[in-house]
């Protein structure tokens, strides 16, 4: 099967990972054939942009299971090891979260830190403003992850609406005067606006408690592979 659109391709590489490797197999020679200028052509925008690589992101994850996500040095190999090519470009899981969708920020730094000389694809390819709701759309194998939807250009504002209100709401505890939120909220602070930031977010989003201390809760690196939403089950 061959898709004229590689936003498309997207979405069908990401399903076509629960149900045959070999499908999701030829669909990743598709991503790694689509011509550079029409994936610029295609994502002229960030709507198109989150969604493509998100998709992408997430199938690849699946795609390329069989480590163990609680330990940190596998992890930290799997994650920067370029193992999905785009338009002939091969790239990292990292390349994609932290140069593309994070416009070159990196890692470490709680969000803060910028890449002073990201690749010509990155800049290429990257979004033009950072969306925080991203980080509750990432699924990197492990159970403290969202589970994994099929984002699509033409929704994905009321996805990563819905996405980030969800995991709110099954993530955030109270705890007396305290408020425990995902770990996720500390390590991307940045992108998030800082405290102020994360106040706003869990406010807008139905969160009670929101104006709280605020404790970060542990992450749960423990391997919880093929966590979909329950509307893509």
């Amino acid at each position: 099967m061959s898709f004229a659109d590689p936003r498309e391709l997207a979405v069908a590489y990401l399903l076509a990972t629960r149900r045959d490797t070999t499908e999701a197999a030829g669909l990743e020679q598709e991503l790694a054939a689509v011509s550079p200028s029409e994936l610029r052509r295609t994502l002229a925008d960030d709507a198109s942009r989150h969604a493509f690589w998100i998709d992408v992101y997430n199938g690849t994850v699946l795609r390329h299971q069989g480590f163990d996500t609680a330990d940190a040095w596998a992890r930290l190999r799997h994650f920067r090891r370029a193992i999905v090519t785009v338009a002939g470009q091969p790239l990292s899981l990292d390349g994609i979260e932290h140069g593309i969708l994070r416009r070159s920020r990196w890692k470490l730094g709680l969000g803060y830190l910028g890449n002073p000389l990201p690749s010509r694809f990155e800049r290429t390819h990257r979004v033009d403003r950072v969306d925080p709701r991203i980080h509750f759309a990432l699924n990197c194998g492990a159970l403290s992850c969202p589970p994994i939807a099929a984002y699509r250009s033409e929704s994905i504002n009321d996805q990563l609406d819905l996405a980030t209100r969800s995991n709110l709401a099954t993530e955030v505890m109270l705890e007396r005067d305290v408020i425990a939120v995902p770990a996720i909220l500390l390590w991307y602070a940045g992108d998030f606006g800082g405290a102020p930031g994360i106040r706003r977010l869990l406010r807008q989003h139905g969160v009670e408690g929101w104006n709280r201390r605020i404790r970060f809760r542990k992450y749960d690196w423990t391997s919880a592979p093929d966590r979909w939403a329950a509307d893509e089950s």
